[in-house]
């Protein structure tokens, strides 16, 4: 028969004191039990409130903010609820939580300070899940922000993680960061003698029949400038476009129906010209005839 007031008495070995406080072998053990149970149910109730978020189309950056709130005080709690159970004092770790707390400031200032820029990112909102960055030479779209470090895809599907701190700290091109409107332009240069109003008339023609070119603001052809082979003629117009990627397939459609109109047309398309001029006279020696 088991003994209940023997495996109570082993339950309540002393190991060590705290303050004055013991610590036992039954509170060493209880450590993990409520560390598993509270860890489930804070998940379970995370995932639930995710669940509802979801449903009602909230940002995703607010679900993403919440869900790191939750978690941050639920590990709180739970930190705090076993020392209490334990019978540890939180005031026992006040001179040791505040050497750590030196020692790991000055071995981990980058860590540190890529935590806060973490949460700086996930409150403020300067950049968000799913807008289309610039940084530095790497273009793409951001898919994640975690607490030390950003995921970040490449146009070319490669995936990078940026760290959060150098994304406060430095210069970064957020093309979505207010709307999704986007500029660009197509420059093309047609050979001279051609009519200049025609050429023009012909490009806005071209811009305006795409589907994704704005009509508000208006694209606008602009007579750019007398190259040395060509006359060189640039439309700028507005798109609705999340990605790179939506920029230059606007551009190829333009390009292909400027194309067509100006075969239908007979526009030329300039191309690098030159003109030999020979001052005197020239001749051909026999040898010099190719047979």
């Amino acid at each position: 028969m088991v003994d209940i007031d023997h495996i109570y008495e082993i339950l309540n070995y002393k190991f060590f004191s705290i303050a004055d406080q013991s610590v036992t072998l039954g509170g060493l053990l209880l450590i993990p039990t409520l560390a598993v149970v509270g860890f489930w149910i804070t998940k379970y109730l995370v995932r639930l409130l995710t669940a509802k978020l979801t449903n009602r189309n909230t940002d995703p950056n607010i679900i993403h903010l919440v869900r790191r709130l939750l978690y941050a005080i639920a590990i709180s709690i739970i930190v705090i609820t076993v020392l209490d159970i334990i019978n540890v004092p939180i005031t026992a770790f006040a001179f040791l939580s505040g050497a750590i707390a030196i020692g790991f400031g000055f071995g981990a200032q980058n860590i540190i300070n890529n935590f806060i820029s973490g949460w700086i990112l996930m409150w403020e909102k300067p950049i968000r899940i799913g807008d289309f960055l610039e940084v530095e030479s790497a273009k793409g779209v951001v898919e994640e922000i975690n607490t030390r470090s950003t995921r970040f895809r490449r146009v070319d599907g490669v995936h990078m993680l940026i760290p959060n701190s150098k994304l406060l700290e430095n210069t970064i091109v957020n093309w979505t960061l207010v709307d999704k409107l986007m500029r660009t332009s197509v420059q093309i240069g047609v050979a001279y003698g051609s009519p200049a109003k025609k050429v023009a008339a012909l490009i806005l023609q071209a811009t305006e029949e795409q589907e994704g070119v704005l009509a508000t603001p208006k694209p606008q052809v602009i007579f750019e400038d007398f190259g040395d082979n060509a006359l060189i003629f640039e439309v700028n117009f507005w798109i609705h476009s999340n990605v790179e990627g939506g920029l230059r397939m606007a551009k190829s459609n333009v390009r292909f129906r400027l194309d067509e109109l100006f075969a239908e047309n007979n526009i030329v398309i300039a191309f690098p010209q030159r003109d030999i001029h020979i001052d005197g006279s020239l001749t051909l020696l026999k040898s010099d005839v190719v047979e």
